[in-house]
């Protein structure tokens, strides 16, 4: 034995020095072992910003379970760390800090601010990393990345170029989804959509010949300014006479066009609508078929531009209400409707997204989306669970080209150059110096920085050394299991998937596993908003890693949401005492020589554990191939709490403490082996105590995290005398929960006479029913005769306990006695209540149900007792 175990199982004792002792043994490490089968995972990479929350504890506790599995079935695995830049949420971050010391970004430039930024990075970027390490995650920290360094910057330039080159990048003037607040342009995948309550405000627009008007209805009458043409659809009888003639645009009285287009639906509203390419992608579509003007009415900052002297400077929903007065004034405004809406907002800090046309840089999405829809239609990389392959494919089959632009100066700067001498544009892996078109010097860099998720679109191989051919890419990709929640396949995986098959020609993992949010108690999202958030950091520190590891395994399923339960903890808790405690009373029963070794004189009770120990091997291995990690984690509690602890520990103790030496060595022959075994496969969910608990027992191996996983063995499956011993213990069983029903202590000793065709295997089991089941003797035979006993019937034998042996009828009388005379008083005071006229009268209604309820069960309870005592002073 190498160390005693404390009396009591202390994580924070524990925890921290075990993690030291992995990080020296190196191993974590990846070794690039060649012929060996490879399993890698890549880390979702946290933001810099981020501070370890519930979401990122599951999601790394099911990555460390599945790449702490395969480290022990002897896999080359390579689980690698890594951070995001997070252009928006850093940007944010540093501007806000500034803004406390009065200092804006134009203040100090570009340089200086990127100087702050990675001050900022080097002072927090790192916290995450080790609030994970707390956690237990067994990264390759040797190998940990971050979306911004060299390596991940070269890949970013090398796809930017290549996609340039091949045109699927592209610069121009699109429709884009702004935040005001952020002051950048975010993709279709940021905008979260949530229900608003808004108005339709019903307006005229006049015809420019006095021949009448049209109605329409809008929800945003501020977009009015920059209307270019009203639109009808070709097909409706009521207003084809009527296209292409001119109405007076109201307030700002211009003329524009009556369009035929078929986008109008002839079947809503009034079948007419405002077209305002500049602030609507629909409209904007509308406004490239007819070649209309493109009038942008709103600052960056969502106010409403110089152009409109009468609003300039006013705030969008401001000038909402300044140009619904003025529609009022003029006679335009119809009417206000109540309408509940569909509302674009940015995922960021939740301010509604402004449509508006911008010059920005786009990828071309279609070519690249089908080649990711056909890979995982075709099998190559599957969903866990498959139905949210459904969403992958929503997402790609209705793609728009992907606006990768950002107006932002913390992230990979956008690698083209404007000619101020030709006008064209130079886009290079190097810092261009002069034009390639003109070769004129007068060229300046594009301002803008690419969005967050182009970077991370290249994670799985950008950070394996790709462009370059490193041993490292070349031996560990493409990766194997992508763990994420649902809620990122479009910012994330989808992107992750045609970027893998566009540069590298092969899928960049085979499996991606979904899990769901972890929710308060109440099924509600954890949210700064509502207070409810768990700090994963103070639940370690009250119960230990393991037991958070071992509650966010429990119960979990691929897919779906869980909830995070305080009391499930605890009793994760109390699971690592009870392992501890069987450590404790295995070390106190072991030789000093003990091997781990089976003898071959393998007792009934011994043939019974080894063999149910056998097949949690093998249900165990293939729930964790199948990724049924909460399967696993309860088959692992249920074994070691009630195989393993509450009887084959219960059964040993009379052979470890009898005369028979030999039964007493193959009884520690047997704990040893069955707990050596269990404490490996529990390992990847409770990783510290296992370790702490394996040093201390018999073992092969410097670490039980290195040590190779049990494998199933068909000569260790013994039927036969499971099946026997399954039933003494049915009988043990039912013989306990009976005596309990009837309230008798296990100090008062029975007879028990069992009838039965297995006469055999329960004269075997007769030891065991005399010590667990509080018998005084067992008697066993094809039948009995016993009309004054308790009889008991399981699936393999008819159970008697002769009932003077249970019950001391004297005594059972008078505690039967005491509890009629209480029911009796009960039942007075009930019936007084009841009997009078003024509380019947008077009491709520309810409360006079409730009393009439429990006068009901009151008088049930005497008849009962009545019953009882009768029943027993006939047995006297």
């Amino acid at each position: 034995m190498s160390k005693e175990l404390a009396k009591q199982y202390d994580p924070n004792e524990v925890e921290d020095r075990i993690y030291k002792k992995w990080l020296d043994g190196n191993y974590f490490h990846a070794k690039c072992e060649e012929g060996k089968q490879t399993y890698t995972i890549v880390i979702p990479p946290p933001n810099i910003t981020g501070q370890l929350h519930m979401g990122h504890a599951l999601d790394n506790t099911l990555q460390d379970i599945l790449i702490r599995f395969k480290r022990m079935q002897g896999f080359d695995t390579l689980w690698l760390p890594g951070t995001d830049h997070a252009s928006i949420a850093t940007e944010a971050k540093i501007v806000e800090a500034m803004r406390k010391e009065g200092i804006t970004k134009d203040d100090i430039g570009r340089d200086g601010f990127l100087k702050r930024a990675w001050e900022w990075k080097r002072q927090y970027g790192g916290r995450i990393i080790e609030q994970l390490k707390k956690l237990g995650s067994s990264c390759d920290w040797e190998r940990e990345r971050f979306t911004l360094d060299e390596g991940c910057s070269e890949a970013v330039k090398e796809v930017f170029v290549s996609l340039y080159n091949k045109g699927l990048i592209y610069r121009g003037e699109r429709i884009i989804n702004w935040c005001p607040h952020c002051l950048t342009s975010i993709s279709d995948a940021e905008v979260e959509y949530e229900e608003q309550a808004g108005h339709f405000w019903h307006i005229r627009y006049p015809f420019t010949d006095g021949s009448g008007y049209l109605e329409l209805a809008t929800t945003r009458p501020e977009t009015l300014l920059g209307d270019t043409a009203v639109a009808v659809n070709p097909n409706d009888e009521r207003y084809k006479d009527i296209i292409g003639k001119t109405l007076d645009l109201p307030i700002v009285h211009r003329q524009i066009p009556v369009i035929a287009d078929e986008y109008v639906e002839i079947e809503f509203g009034t079948g007419v609508v405002k077209i305002t390419p500049a602030h609507d992608p629909n409209d904007f579509e509308v406004g490239l078929r007819h070649n209309l003007p493109v009038i942008n009415v709103m600052t960056d900052d969502a106010k409403i531009t110089a152009d409109y002297p009468k609003y300039a400077g006013m705030d969008r929903y401001e000038a909402r209400k300044a140009i619904v007065a003025d529609l009022e004034a003029e006679g335009a405004l119809v009417k206000i409707e109540d309408y509940n809406h569909n509302v674009g907002t940015c995922y960021r800090c939740s301010t509604t997204v402004e449509p508006r046309v911008s010059k920005q840089w786009f990828v071309k999405m279609k070519p690249l989306a089908t080649p990711a829809i056909n890979a995982v239609k075709d099998g190559e990389t599957k969903f866990v669970p498959q139905r949210f392959e459904k969403v992958y494919f929503h997402w790609l089959e209705n793609i728009r080209d992907w606006c990768i632009s950002r107006q932002l100066w913390w992230g990979h700067r956008i690698p083209a150059w404007y000619c101020a001498d030709c006008g064209k544009i130079t886009v290079s892996k190097t810092d261009a110096t002069v034009c390639s078109h003109c070769g004129s010097k007068n060229i300046e860099q594009d301002p803008d920085t690419l969005d967050t998720w182009f970077s991370s679109a290249l994670w799985p191989f950008s950070t394996l050394g790709w462009p370059k051919e490193t041993q490292d890419f070349k031996h560990y990709y493409p990766t194997n299991t992508l763990v994420t929640g649902y809620d990122i396949i479009p910012f994330w995986v989808m992107r992750m998937m045609f970027s893998g098959l566009e540069q590298t020609g092969e899928v960049p993992f085979n499996t991606v596993l979904i899990h769901g949010l972890v929710r308060d108690s109440q099924g509600r999202k954890m949210s700064k908003s509502l207070g409810n958030g768990v700090d994963p950091l103070e639940v370690i520190d009250k119960y230990g890693a393991d037991a958070l590891r071992f509650s966010l395994a429990t119960g979990n399923s691929p897919g779906n949401d869980m909830r995070y339960i305080p009391e499930r903890v605890e009793s994760s808790r109390n699971f690592a005492n009870k392992l501890w405690n069987a450590a404790r009373y295995l070390l106190m029963n072991l030789k000093s020589d003990q091997v781990l070794e089976l003898p071959d004189d393998l007792a009934l009770e011994d043939k019974w554990i080894i063999s149910k120990y056998n097949r949690l091997i093998k249900e165990v291995t293939d729930n964790l191939d199948k990724f049924e990690l909460g399967l696993a984690v309860q088959k692992l509690y249920d074994f070691i709490w009630d195989i393993y602890c509450d009887w084959y520990i219960e059964i040993s103790k009379a052979r470890l403490n009898g005369n028979n030496e030999a039964s007493a060595n193959t009884a520690r022959a047997v704990l040893t082996f069955v707990f050596d075994g269990i404490l490996k496969l529990l390992h990847p969910f409770m990783p510290f105590i296992t370790e702490e608990i394996w040093q201390s027992i018999p073992h092969n191996g410097e670490s039980i995290m290195v040590s190779e996983w049990p494998k199933y063995n068909a000569n260790l499956n013994f039927e036969s005398e499971e099946t026997d011993f399954e039933k003494i213990m049915s009988a043990i069983r039912a013989i306990r929960n009976r005596r309990n029903e009837m309230n008798v202590p296990p100090s008062r000793k029975a007879k028990v006479c069992i009838a039965t065709t297995d006469v055999n295997v329960f004269k075997n089991g007769q030891d065991f029913i005399c010590r667990l089941a509080s018998a005084q003797e067992v008697e066993v035979a094809n039948n009995f005769d016993l009309p004054d006993a308790v009889c008991i019937i399981t699936d393999s034998a008819k159970i008697y306990l002769p009932l003077a042996d249970l019950v001391d009828f004297s005594a059972e009388i008078e505690r039967l006695e005491k509890e009629l005379k209480k029911a009796e008083v009960d039942k007075e005071f009930f019936e007084k209540k009841l009997n009078n006229p003024s509380f019947v009268a008077k009491a709520p209604e309810q409360l006079v149900k409730t009393q009439r309820k429990q006068l009901a069960k009151v008088l049930e309870k005497i008849e009962m007792l009545n019953s009882q005592i009768s029943d027993i002073k006939s047995k006297m």
